[in-house]
């Protein structure tokens, strides 16, 4: 869908920049990269300084950048929405309604890009914006500090501590789902969409997983 909408608005000035947040190294999100063909641009994230400039919590996340390179929408869900909680784990399906609620909610978030596009609509003013962006905090930062570093020690010979200091992190930020999903993929391959993502799904309780965004 990004790239149709690309297509649509590129000659108002419109570009899509796609990143991957890879902390298991940029060969593991190029095969997806590729397989996509997309016109926009497409960006491999190893480090997650996106993360931490933006301070971002999951993915898919997006931020509005206006033409002259300031925020008009904070990092907010793009999209997606909650209906998957409510899936068949063992067939990994969905009832009609609530594929239909998905598709909906998604199309709705594009319509509003495309009003953006073409007539500024959902742009907040600066104080609006400002307001609406993540605070980092103390343990926060930390926790990131912590995560790129277990990254590196992992990718040094050092996995045991690496471990600790990503399951640290994720115990200081819990918020986090990139940073727990990153952990769980270089400690297993498919642990991130396993029985313990489910798990910390589940625990949310009424919290979202995906906040819809306030349009």
């Amino acid at each position: 869908m990004w790239q149709s909408l690309y297509a649509e608005l590129k000659d108002k000035g419109f570009m899509v920049v796609a990143v991957a947040e890879e902390s298991r190294g940029a060969d593991h999100a190029r095969p997806w990269i590729e397989q996509a063909k997309s016109e926009y641009w497409q960006l491999i994230d190893t480090e997650h300084r996106l993360e931490d400039l933006y301070n971002l919590s999951n993915v898919p996340q997006a931020i509005w950048i206006d033409e002259q390179g300031r925020i008009v929408r904070p990092p907010e869900t793009a999209g997606s929405t909650d209906h998957f909680r409510r899936m068949d784990l063992k067939t990994r399906t969905m009832t009609p309604e609530d594929q239909a609620g998905r598709l909906a909610a998604r199309q709705a978030y594009f319509d509003a890009v495309r009003d953006w596009v073409n007539t500024g609509k959902h742009a907040l003013p600066a104080d609006d914006a400002r307001a609406r962006l993540p605070k980092v905090t103390p343990r926060i930062a930390e926790a990131r500090t912590r995560f790129r570093l277990g990254v590196w020690l992992r990718a040094h010979g050092s996995a045991a501590e690496g471990d600790r200091q990503m399951n640290e992190a994720s115990t200081l930020h819990p918020e986090s789902w990139s940073l727990w999903r990153q952990a769980a993929d270089l400690d297993e391959v498919g642990k991130a969409s396993g029985p313990d993502f489910w798990k910390r799904v589940q625990a949310l309780g009424e919290r979202p997983y995906y906040p819809p965004p306030k349009l």
